[in-house]
């Protein structure tokens, strides 16, 4: 509404927060007001912000046939929406800016869409890149100017447009634990160039470079997919690496997923035995020319310093056989050998879908620590996943080996017996040249600490850095509150994620497993839409769960699936299927996603639907409410065990619920009719089976009830009286959260519903085991795998399975920014995506302040709220092209003032009436600041 810089209101109200805060910003407020009535929208400004295709910035490899635009507009004025766009498509940049040439011109189109708008010009060719322009009018008389320039390139969009060959080494030998294959070829440019674009990929793991340069930011490429039905290229421009004369490329190659020991037992070679490349590089010269420079037979390969690379071990480096300059245009490559050449086909190739896994924070030392054991250990303060950066010096031969760890032992000794097999070693073979610097390339590690053997003298830490990895993902979300060791919880919840979103959502990254556990990816999903944008992320994962689905209908527990053909069809773990597709869709507004799964989704359903009797799923393998509270000597039966059985049959409501929505959001009206018929028949079936008569489940657990609760399985009448049980559940228990992985997602959610925040607030703050804050006072920096990983005497839980990088638990995230801040959006058609956006804060728990902000494709959304003296000051920012419903705590109207004003002056706000002590407001775009009173009210 009134827009004014941070500085002067913060100046102003620091020189009167001795006399009265509230007061101070009345004053700076109504003055703005004042401003307003004489300015009117005249000079507001409307201009364009972020654009997006296909939900990235400016990309490269675009396949779809008609990409979807998306646009973030600015403005100064008040309840700002869309009306109209025009967007202009050119394949030249100053074309399109002189508005000449191009290849689609929308017109003016009447609508106030402006994300997932596609393009409707004419077919486009592959390799090619497109401008495009968008310009937008608003509801109070304002057209922008035509926005920055922003472009797409489109990859290979046929089979036939990859003239490249697959080639693999030609020595003899290649084989998992051998030297990763050197591949590299020279080639010549005589005239100027224009642009120029790789398309590469590899059977393993690669690194490309030409002319010694190495082509994009991206590790650890081409990611994880299901390689024999879906592997992924990426796309890269090039032109600044190639110069006019001689060039040369050269790639590495690493085990990777390909074939490096997956899971457990002599699990290797899961997609092939073979190492391999295709790389196509086309050139576009000055004159208009092309030239294709491709993996062929003239290719040549050897080995070199690599000479151990895979994924649960490490990488091995031997300083002494490196190969200096092998990637240089003059290096004589007569003693390679050529490779050869191979016909796999191109019909598994997808181009890149996801963020590619990239470089981040940069980690030093924080303490120098030698062990009792007299052990060399550097501490980086943060369990991180990544590798470190070494400078190291010595005579050659000698051997340098880091090990990597999360923790160190009730003693002070480095631990690894939570690694299970995996070595998680570097060794670094020097070359007796002086500061030699290693880092791996086809590994990565999750450690807070490294153990460093085989130097001589003292450590110094200015030798070593630890360097973050994981998918390149936006930032979208930012919480913070009064209370500092929620924003440590808040800490550990954002590094969990960075740590295990690595290509695919991994369960954990440092022992013999880092696997895409599907149950711990579907609980963690919106909160991890919160933190991050994940649309892509999820949308290129959900194809692989789709792809790796058996065709009775189960879903793997892992995807991509290579714990095998049994594996799957459990509960919760399962429902991946149905959840993250509608998680996505909300969060995002992407109706493509749930296009892309609904048979999938459905097929999921129809196997429970096949197995299950008498509408009961009461048979087959589940997981169960996995690692619930278990007291270690529970002679009065304190363990909180629920029924798998009644856990299923509320996934499985659950499930056939959210394929109900997606076919209603897609039209499919019959599906629509007869899964409404199946649910109730679910519903009436789980009644019938584990609910007594008077409402009491059979399994009297926390997570039994938040269930029952959260999935409506349970007669309306009943509800309230299962929700008492519920507390008092929670209260016998001293106030400690009893829940397992599928239980604690939605059990603060499901008291703030039935009118018990201050019990969800009493979990939330509970710093005693079991508890979200017990590991942050055990110093944790990430999410542990159980709540009591580290014991309070410092001993640990069984290493068979104890990571200290888990994210699962930190799903009540999903309630801080939600239920706590109140930042949400609704799930209606015309809603989801922060399209009408929901603001209740829930406050309490003694917190004084609480904000959150989140970056959506409309633009900022942020909600602020602070509490004194029982007086509540509200800061909300709306962005542009949305309309917001908050509640605000009173049911008084008159209580509320709305920039030192009172609500009923100002134009757009719209009263819609008062629910559970809630005053519902609705309104538009815009910065809102609101005082009120406090009114304390259980919602019902």
């Amino acid at each position: 509404m009134i827009n004014h810089s941070p500085q002067e209101t913060t100046k102003v109200c620091m020189l009167k927060r001795k006399n009265n805060y509230y007061q101070c910003v009345t004053i700076t407020l109504l003055a703005g007001l004042i401003l307003l009535g004489t300015q009117s929208f005249a000079q507001a400004r409307l201009a364009l912000g972020q654009l997006w295709v296909e939900n990235k910035s400016n990309p490269l490899g675009v396949t779809e046939a008609a990409p979807r635009l998306s646009w973030t507009i600015l403005s100064d004025g008040f309840q700002v929406v869309q009306t109209a766009y025009e967007i202009r498509v050119a394949t030249n940049e100053k074309d399109l800016k002189r508005g000449r040439h191009l290849i689609w011109e929308s017109g003016k189109i009447n609508t106030d869409q402006s994300i997932h708008v596609p393009y409707k010009g004419s077919a486009l060719r592959s390799a090619q890149r497109y401008y495009w322009q968008v310009k937008v009018w608003d509801n109070q008389g304002h057209a922008s100017d035509w926005s920055t320039a922003g472009f797409w390139q489109t990859g290979l969009l046929s089979a036939s447009d990859w003239k490249a060959k697959w080639i693999e080494p030609g020595y003899a030998g290649d084989a998992v634990f051998k030297p990763s294959p050197m591949l590299r070829k020279g080639f010549t440019t005589g005239k100027k160039i224009a642009s120029a674009t790789a398309f590469i990929t590899a059977h393993g793991l690669y690194e490309a470079f030409i002319n010694g340069k190495k082509i994009g930011n991206a590790f650890l490429t081409p990611g994880w997919t299901d390689y024999t039905d879906r592997l992924q290229y990426q796309s890269y421009d090039v032109t600044d690496l190639i110069k006019q004369g001689n060039n040369a490329i050269g790639v590495l190659l690493g085990s990777g997923w390909y074939r490096s020991p997956m899971a457990w037992g002599d699990n290797i070679n899961h997609y092939g035995k073979k190492l391999g490349l295709l790389f196509q590089l086309e050139i576009t010269y000055v004159d208009g020319s092309h030239r294709y420079i491709i993996s062929d037979g003239s290719w040549k390969s050897s080995t070199g310093e690599i000479v151990y690379s895979e994924i649960y071990n490490g990488e091995t480096i031997d300083a002494r056989l490196k190969k200096t300059g092998w990637a240089l245009p003059d290096y004589k490559d007569a003693a390679w050998v050529s490779v050869h050449v191979k016909d796999y086909g191109f019909k598994n190739l997808i181009t890149t879908e996801n963020q590619l896994v990239t470089k981040h924070e940069v980690f030093h030392p924080v303490k120098v620590i030698t062990t009792p054991k007299g052990e060399k250990v550097l501490d980086f303060g943060q369990n991180l996943v990544g590798w470190v950066v070494a400078t190291l010096s010595g005579k050659a031969g000698d051997t340098v080996t880091i090990s990597h760890a999360e923790v160190l032992d009730k003693a002070g000794n480095f631990y690894t017996a939570n690694l299970r097999a995996a070595k998680a070693q570097d060794h670094y073979i020097l070359n007796g040249d002086e500061n030699e610097v290693f880092e791996p390339h086809f590994t990565w590690h999750g450690f807070r600490y490294i153990k460093v053997e085989g130097l001589s003298g003292n450590l110094n830490p200015d030798d070593f850095t630890a360097v973050t990895l994981y998918s390149d993902m936006p930032q979208t979300g930012h919480f913070s509150s009064s209370d500092t060791m929620l924003n440590k919880l808040e800490h550990n919840i954002e590094w969990g994620l960075r740590g295990n979103f690595l290509d695919i959502p991994t369960d954990c990254p440092q022992r013999d497993e880092r696997l895409g556990w599907t149950g711990d990816a579907q609980v963690f999903s919106r909160t991890a839409s919160f933190i991050r944008n994940v649309n892509s992320f999820f949308d290129k994962w959900m194809k692989d769960v789709a792809v790796d689905q058996f065709k009775d209908g189960r879903i793997p527990h892992v995807v991509p699936n290579v714990l095998g053909p049994d594996q799957g069809g459990s509960a919760g773990w399962a429902d991946v299927a149905t959840i993250i597709p509608w998680n996505m869709y909300v969060a995002y507004g992407d109706k493509r996603i749930l296009e892309n799964q609904y048979t999938s989704m459905k097929a999921w359903v129809d196997y429970i639907k096949g197995v299950s009797k008498d509408d009961l799923w009461n048979t087959g393998f589940d997981f169960g409410d996995w690692l619930f509270y278990r007291p270690d000597d529970d002679n009065d039966g304190r363990a909180a065990v629920t029924d798998k059985y009644l856990i299923a049959q509320c996934f499985y409501a659950h499930s056939t619920q959210l394929l109900i929505n997606a076919a209603k959001v897609l039209g499919k009206t019959a599906d629509v009719q007869s899964y409404t018929a199946l649910l109730k028949k679910i519903k009436s079936a789980f009644v019938r089976e584990y609910m007594t008569p008077s409402g009491r489940l059979v399994s009297g657990t926390q997570t039994a009830y938040v269930l029952a609760l959260n999935f409506d399985m349970l007669p309306e009448h009943l509800r309230v009286q299962a929700a008492n049980r519920l507390v008092e559940n929670i209260h016998s228990y001293g106030d400690h959260i009893t829940t397992g992985f599928l239980g604690t997602p939605y059990i603060s959610e499901v008291l703030t519903r039935f009118g018990h925040t201050d019990v969800a607030y009493k979990l939330l703050l509970q710093k005693t085991y079991p508890s979200w804050l017990y590991p942050v006072t055990q110093g944790a920096t990430t999410i542990w795998e159980r709540w009591d990983g580290q014991k309070p005497d410092g001993s640990f839980e069984n290493p068979g399975m104890n990571s200290f990088n888990h994210y699962a638990y930190g799903a009540i995230g999903d309630w801080m920014y939600r239920e706590m801040v109140g930042l949400d959006t609704y799930e209606g058609e015309e809603a989801v995506g922060y399209k009408h956006i929901k603001i209740q804060p829930h406050i309490g728990g003694g917190i004084q302040s609480a904000e959150a902000s989140q970056l959506t494709y409309y633009g900022k959304l942020s909600c602020s709220w602070e509490v004194k003296d029982e007086l509540l000051s509200l800061k909300i920012k709306i962005p542009v092209n949305t309309e917001a419903t908050i509640f605000i705590p009173t049911n008084d109207a008159t209580r509320i003032l709305c920039n030192a004003v009172p609500i009923k002056d100002i134009k757009g706000l719209t009263v819609v009436g008062e629910k559970a002590g809630y005053l519902q407001i609705k309104t538009g775009s815009g910065n809102y600041n609101f005082s009120s009173t406090i009114t304390q009210t259980k919602e019902k």
